[in-house]
């Protein structure tokens, strides 16, 4: 790297993920990633900012990628929005395969305008005490991969976890305070783990990599082939639609899965690949389950983490985090109580891992729990089902300013529309009517109709749901302005 030279950067955030043992506030549709389980914004929310954060004279931040699946578009996008001053495009992989594919498709796509700038990648779900730490790491392992070499962020461990894997460094410091990377150690068993804390020669591996994009084209393409070829064929037949690039459907499913860690960093030691390790000493927690949801959070004098409306008593080191209603705990310790609108989850705190069983279970028994909340995120806005009985359903509907739904229409249920808040063009039929709040009208069964919000205001109405089914899936789109089907 040329004194002076100024690096050009491309954060790369990786957006998968289903969080389960985060249930049940994360849940298939809605991931950990986008909840807001610290501060006041998202996980994802918060990685994008700190990203963005690391220019400086030496250091330009170009266009965020975003790595995410089909299903979650919309909801990152719109968290996308309420970062006004970041620039983003997002990355959609019609199904999950794997950290490798998804940071290809990033590398490829900062390729495309002839540029080579340096990937700083990290994963959408984590959390760092140290903002300023992270940054100061950052902006050395992007000196250190200016140059052509992978660098690695290591997490200084501060217990003997058997859930992570370690990383050995080597050798004295340079200039930048990296270091060699001797060897990647997988999950070790509690006493290797102990072994490594001691010895001060180890750290965690949070899956945050910094490299030049050409470099991690040419190291895959000298230990994993098969991935990169597949992802090239799928990527250079993407079709792009504003924010969205999507790769060919058809091409990316027939990818290979694999991690990063696997496909390439763990296999550079003794390579012709140069690989560095950059220590990270910044609060890093990845929020694997309520115990470290607990660890990570602000706790009062008794050692309770509390969210929401709740009132304890003669209780200690407990996690409550209420939703929709007040939650009130006596005379109890190490547990973790989580209220959604609807489910309510109590556990052991020690034992909050094991969540993802209950998940295992709810997605046997087909049940949407594990999948939706009640109040589910639209592209248009959200919904609320308050209410299901014999023959109805109890929706309210949050239409955002300008915004509207696609022109439909249900083969087994009628609507009934009572406008609450705002003002409402709605078409049904061959008629476009204008509904003012306290204003009704009604949606015969099977009669084509669309709902738009023409204001500058939030649009709110509740909608009465009749008929023989009542899903989601009865549902035939005529127009649609967000590329469903």
């Amino acid at each position: 790297m040329l004194n002076n030279a100024i690096i050009h950067v491309t954060p790369v955030i990786l957006c998968g993920g289903s969080g389960t043992r985060l249930w049940p506030l994360s849940r298939a549709g809605f991931p950990k990633q986008f909840l807001t389980l610290s501060g006041t914004t998202s996980l994802f929310q918060q990685a994008i900012d700190r990203i963005n954060h690391i220019e400086s004279d030496d250091i330009s931040v170009g266009e965020t990628l975003v790595v995410t699946g089909e299903e979650h578009r919309f909801i990152a996008l719109e968290q996308l929005r309420e970062i006004s001053s970041v620039s983003a495009k997002l990355l959609l992989e019609p199904e999950g395969k794997n950290t490798a594919p998804a940071l290809t498709l990033a590398a490829l796509q900062a390729l495309k305008n002839s540029e080579d700038p340096v990937l700083v990648v990290t994963p959408a779900d984590q959390t760092m005490q140290n903002t300023k730490a992270f940054i100061d790491a950052i902006q050395r392992a992007v000196k250190v991969a200016a140059s052509g070499s992978i660098v690695i962020l290591g997490i200084k461990p501060t217990s003997a976890e058997t859930g992570f894997g370690y990383i050995k460094q080597a050798g004295p410091a340079g200039d930048c305070g990296e270091f060699n990377v001797a060897k990647f150690v997988e999950k070790p068993n509690h006493e290797s783990a102990l072994d490594y804390l001691e010895s001060g020669d180890y750290s965690w591996n949070g899956g945050m990599f910094v490299v030049r994009a050409s470099v991690w084209i040419k190291a895959l393409s000298a230990f994993r082939n098969d991935i990169l070829s597949a992802t090239k064929v799928a990527f250079n037949q993407s079709n792009e639609d504003q924010q969205f690039i999507r790769p060919n459907h058809d091409l990316f499913i027939k990818i290979p899965k694999e991690s990063i860690d696997f496909a390439v960093i763990e296999k550079c030691p003794d390579s012709e690949f140069e690989i560095k390790l950059i220590p990270l000493d910044a609060g890093w927690n990845d929020l694997g389950a309520w115990d470290a949801v607990w660890q990570a959070g602000e706790k009062d004098q008794n050692g309770n983490l509390i969210q929401g409306d709740a009132l304890v008593e003669v209780s200690q080191n407990n996690l409550i985090h209420a939703s929709h209603r007040l939650v009130t705990a006596v005379g109890v310790n190490n547990l973790v109580i989580i209220e959604t609108a609807d489910a309510v989850m109590v556990a052991d705190r020690s034992q909050s891992q094991f969540v993802k069983k209950i998940v295992n279970e709810l997605s046997d028994q087909a049940r949407e729990e594990h999948v939706l909340h009640r109040k589910v995120s639209r592209p248009w806005g959200w919904y609320d089902t308050v209410d299901v009985g014999d023959r109805f359903k109890v929706k309210r509907i949050q239409v955002n300013p300008g915004a509207s739904l696609s022109l439909q229409k249900h083969s087994k249920r009628a609507e009934h529309w009572v406008v609450v808040k705002g003002t409402a063009a709605v078409t049904c039929g061959d008629k476009v009517i204008t509904l003012n709040e306290n204003e009704s009208t009604f949606i015969p069964l099977g009669e084509k109709h669309r709902l738009s919000n023409p204001s500058k205001d939030l649009l709110e109405i509740i909608e009465v749901q009749s008929g023989s089914y009542l899903g989601e899936d009865d549902i035939v789109r005529i127009d649609d302005g967000y590329g469903r089907n």
